[in-house]
């Protein structure tokens, strides 16, 4: 019998975890249960995922593009004239408003790093990218200080179901901004 081709099936794979962990967590997901929400062979998961741990690494990957993605593609943030904490509480505010479970779902592989060594790397590199968009108006260190506050407060909407506060956030990003030098006179 011949091997059919399938160049997507690795693909549906990484969209079938993400599924499976949108509906059952983390713990819900298996090789098993990837390959029957994928509706291809159990043996197709360990050909391309030799572990769970790669599974969940090419899940979080894709799923970290969701925010980078708003963060990138807002023109406000690019924009040096506009009002940084306004433009983050702004961008944050239309995330959560999104699709809550994709939210969610990205929280909680992001969260599995802290049992999931194999994560790390991929949750360091989400926070990596994000600071290095906002790096371009702040300072690297108060970069990563904005996408820890961020962090901060999309956590604690999620967990509280508070609605969320674009206003407060836009405070306390404003505190985490340095004031701008003055100008010196005559120029």
């Amino acid at each position: 019998m011949s091997r059919r081709y399938d160049p997507e099936r690795r693909q549906r794979l990484i969209d079938a975890a993400i599924r499976v962990v949108g509906r059952k967590g983390i713990a819900g997901l298996s090789h098993r249960t990837a390959a029957a929400e994928a509706d291809v062979p159990l043996g197709s998961t360990t050909y391309h995922f030799a572990t769970l741990d790669e599974l969940l690494v090419a899940a979080l990957r894709q799923a970290n593009e969701g925010f980078a993605k708003v963060v990138a593609a807002h023109p406000g943030l690019s924009d040096p004239d506009a009002d940084l904490p306004g433009e983050l509480a702004r961008v944050l505010g239309e995330w959560l408003a999104g699709d809550r479970t994709g939210v969610e779902l990205e929280y909680e592989l992001y969260l599995a790093a802290l049992r999931r060594p194999a994560l790390r790397p991929v949750a360091a590199e989400w926070a990596e990218g994000v600071a290095g968009l906002l790096s371009h108006r702040t300072d690297p260190l108060t970069a990563r200080a904005l996408v820890a506050v961020m962090d901060g407060v999309c956590l604690q909407v999620l967990l509280t179901d508070a609605p969320y506060d674009e206003e407060y956030t836009r405070e306390v990003l404003a505190r985490v901004i340095p004031p701008a030098p003055p100008t010196p006179p005559g120029r």
